[in-house]
């Protein structure tokens, strides 16, 4: 995102303090007060405010309040709208997203709120300007792009994503493995990779970016995969934008048959934009009520940005943990099972400190038999696609020709 504040308009329906609303739109940084409207004959008059997305706040969800974010979706496509709401009435959240919200906070405490109405009108911002998602039912010569999410830290996101690209790798596919974690990525570790040039390399310099420039600021590794690493120093992160990303994710793909993407904990724009370009989610928790808790929210979060659930792959990692939560707990709160359960094994902490996988360094182990598994999913599902795309094809071929005999 930029470092301008985002010119926000504050629309406040039912009993509403807007002096509070004022004062937390002013104090949070990031945001910039563009006006407040509390009737009918100011919001009539909303055009004259210079803003670049809509907050409606509301103390409660009503007919009036999914009226008004239909009709500002409706009327401004490409401005964001975000609605604050004091209380959780039942299905409001679906109402609203279907009404045309792009994200919904729910907060008691208005004054209180900002710094997560900052971030609902920064990710809604960062989706507006990118382009629809590329290669979601997978094209015809273009490469799976697989975002590997975690919204806790500390859930195995990295190792998960190197040893998926190391099992992908082992069945033949070309596999590209890009580190996200753009101030603390630990990649090139996990895999003994010298950090020799990175993301931020490319990204300084400059120029056009075609598959052959790329390949000469990717590490190799001795599986054969191919590693953009992230910057070596946390202040060279800023460099990479979204916006480069959107540049990168196409060129990545139309060189590889699976590109795996490492992300930071959170939803940050770069991990939005990422979002955006996958063809599939990898979800990663664990076996404790915290990052369960996170990974509920993370679906959660999928789900109002409009990603298909069938497109997410959850795994949970150290999945055999006794810990006072059973499996029956993992699906009472995600609210399905787990793709793919990982089992606690010394051998992964001493595969990682030797920066050898385990998937290489111990392949009959049971966690290594279980990151196969997770890659045998998307290998089936690229099988399963495959006749579906040569039937298009086909009948695009057959289109052509029939164009060319008129």
């Amino acid at each position: 995102m930029s470092s301008e504040r985002i010119r926000t308009l504050v629309a406040a329906h039912g009993r509403v303090d807007v002096p509070i609303l004022r004062r937390m739109v002013s104090e949070e940084d990031g945001l910039d007060l563009a006006g407040v409207v509390a009737s009918d004959a100011e919001w009539a008059s909303r055009a004259a405010h210079d803003a670049e997305a809509v907050l409606i706040v509301c103390g409660e969800g009503s007919m009036d309040v999914l009226a008004l974010i239909g009709q500002e979706a409706a009327s401004r496509p490409d401005m964001p709208v975000v609605v604050l709401c004091t209380t959780t009435p039942n299905g409001f959240v679906r109402d609203a997203i279907e009404a045309g919200a792009d994200d919904i906070v729910i907060a008691d405490d208005v004054g209180a709120s900002g710094p997560q109405v900052f971030f609902a009108i920064e990710k809604a911002l960062s989706r507006k300007a990118a382009p629809p998602r590329a290669g979601v039912h997978g094209e015809a010569g273009v490469g799976e792009l697989i975002c590997v999410l975690g919204p806790k830290g500390g859930t195995g996101k990295t190792l998960t994503a190197a040893n998926l690209s190391l099992a992908l790798a082992a069945e033949g596919k070309r596999v590209a493995l890009v580190d996200l974690d753009l101030q603390f990525g630990d990649l090139g570790l996990v895999l003994g990779l010298a950090p020799d040039r990175s993301i931020f390399d490319l990204v300084a310099s400059g120029g056009s970016l075609d598959a052959a420039k790329l390949d000469g600021f990717l590490a190799r590794h001795q599986s054969g995969v191919r590693v953009l690493l992230a910057p070596s120093r946390p202040d060279h992160a800023s460099a990479v934008t979204p916006d480069f990303l959107r540049e990168l994710y196409p060129v990545l793909r139309s060189a590889f048959d699976y590109v795996v993407v490492d992300t930071p904990p959170g939803f940050n724009p770069e991990v939005i934009t990422t979002i955006d370009a996958a063809s599939s989610i990898c979800l990663i928790g664990m076996l404790d009520t915290p990052s369960l808790k996170n990974a509920k929210l993370g679906a959660e979060t999928l789900d109002l940005m409009g990603y298909p659930p069938e497109r997410v792959r959850i795994v949970l990692n150290r999945a055999d943990t006794s810990v006072g939560v059973t499996h029956a707990d993992v699906v009472a709160v995600l609210g399905r099972a787990p793709d793919v359960l990982v089992p606690s094994s010394r051998d992964v902490v001493r595969a990682v400190n030797a920066g050898d996988p385990i998937v290489s360094a111990s392949p009959r182990s049971e966690a290594a038999k279980a990151f196969r598994a997770l890659a045998a999913t998307y290998l089936a599902e690229s099988a399963r696609r495959e006749p579906q795309e040569r039937r298009r094809g086909d009948r695009r071929g057959d289109r052509r020709r029939i164009g060319s005999r008129s």
